[in-house]
């Protein structure tokens, strides 16, 4: 196996197969990356048994800089190899692996040898049979991502809310998280015409991933799912990742459809307000602050406390209010994992109780994002 390619387009995307290498890993093997050269380019495989990412470098396209003088494969120690070529002097350079696997990395004047394994023992990507390919928006896609996945649990004792529900029925998808102290959901509309029906749970860590992944230069991202591998497809790179196996919780049933209480405000503009009684708040140890909403005078309060520290008082300006008087206490930080997932929108929060869970709405988009946090009881 020999070739020569132009460096840059090989760490562009080195750093995306390098995702899905670990260098803590109970298969050895998996802590290097896969090369594999053939007469259509080369393919760069990375793996942690999690999550799975192959790229293919075409040697079709003269940009690249790629020109293959012998076929073959070969498994290097990723950290190290990624370091090697990050450093060498050259715009291009050239790999060579001769009798038993040594490789040999050369770049003007520096030269490397490195000891390879045999890539017929490196795992085989799962294998997606389906014809079944869901196309979704590249922008809209990564948003509903960041959007949801900020409501994942981190928690290991309930498995299966550590990933984001999706369920594709007909021409919407529906994307829901929980930790069972707040919640997200956005639903988006698919090309009318979609038939697809799947009811899936992806891990958290791996939609993470997926998302840095998904740049400008990908306008559409092509998903396929089976019983229990998801493949997502930007461009010439593949992304394959686990499903978690079992039940997603009803969470439609969480969602009040009633408010006593409603108030307007400009996200970032509340955003701002509750990181400042929040640096007080982190302070104390139960990290809670309060609102006290009055409609009647068209007031909004925010309170901060920390006995060893102080406290903080502010009247914010409110958009509207509406309905009964209400205290209600929450995490800040929660509340503002929320507010950053509406950008730069006008926003609607509707109470119910001091003790039940509220929501907060996009005005404008009321029905297809959501997101709701469970208040702290401090009484």
């Amino acid at each position: 196996m020999k070739f020569s390619i132009r460096r840059s387009v090989f760490i562009k995307e080195l750093n995306n197969v390098q995702r899905a290498i670990s260098s803590k890993t109970t298969i050895p093997i998996l802590t290097g990356l896969k090369l594999v050269a053939s007469d259509e380019g080369l393919t760069l495989t990375g793996s942690n048994a999690d999550i799975s990412i192959e790229t293919v470098i075409s040697a079709s396209d003269e940009d690249n800089g790629l020109a293959i003088a012998s076929t073959g494969a070969i498994v290097l120690p990723a950290r190290f190899f990624s370091e090697i070529i990050k450093r060498l002097p050259e715009d291009t350079f050239e790999l060579n692996v001769t009798e038993g696997f040594q490789t040999e990395i050369t770049s003007g004047s520096a030269a490397f040898n490195v000891n390879g394994l045999d890539a017929n023992n490196y795992p085989h990507l799962p294998e997606i049979d389906t014809t079944d390919a869901i196309k979704l928006d590249g922008a809209v896609f990564k948003e509903l991502i960041s959007q949801t996945v900020i409501a994942v649990s981190n928690q290991e004792s309930r498995p299966i809310l550590t990933g984001v529900h999706f369920e594709l029925d007909a021409d919407q998808f529906l994307a829901v998280a929980t930790d069972s102290h707040r919640l997200s959901q956005r639903k988006v509309n698919l090309p009318t015409g979609s038939s697809t029906k799947h009811n899936v749970i992806i891990p958290g860590k791996s939609l993470i991933e997926l998302s840095r992944m998904i740049g400008d230069e990908y306008d559409q991202v092509e998903m396929r799912l089976s019983e229990n591998q998801a493949l997502f497809i930007l461009g010439e790179t593949s992304f394959y990742t686990r499903l978690l196996e079992g039940t997603y919780p009803d969470t439609s049933r969480l969602i009040p459809s009633e408010a006593e209480t409603t108030v307007e405000f400009e996200a970032p503009a509340l955003l701002a307000s509750i990181e400042r009684a929040s640096l007080l708040s982190h302070e104390s140890r139960n990290n809670v602050i309060k609102l006290i909403i009055k409609p009647t005078e068209q007031t909004v309060t925010i309170f901060g406390n920390s006995p060893d520290v102080g406290k903080v008082e502010e009247d914010l300006k409110p958009n509207a209010v509406t309905g009964s008087e209400l205290e209600i206490s929450f995490n800040p930080d929660y509340m503002k994992d929320a507010l950053h997932s509406f950008g730069q929108s006008t926003i609607k929060i509707s109470f119910t109780s001091a003790l039940r869970p509220f929501t907060l709405v996009p005005t404008e988009d009321q029905e297809n994002f959501i997101q709701l946090i469970t208040p702290v009881r401090t009484f």
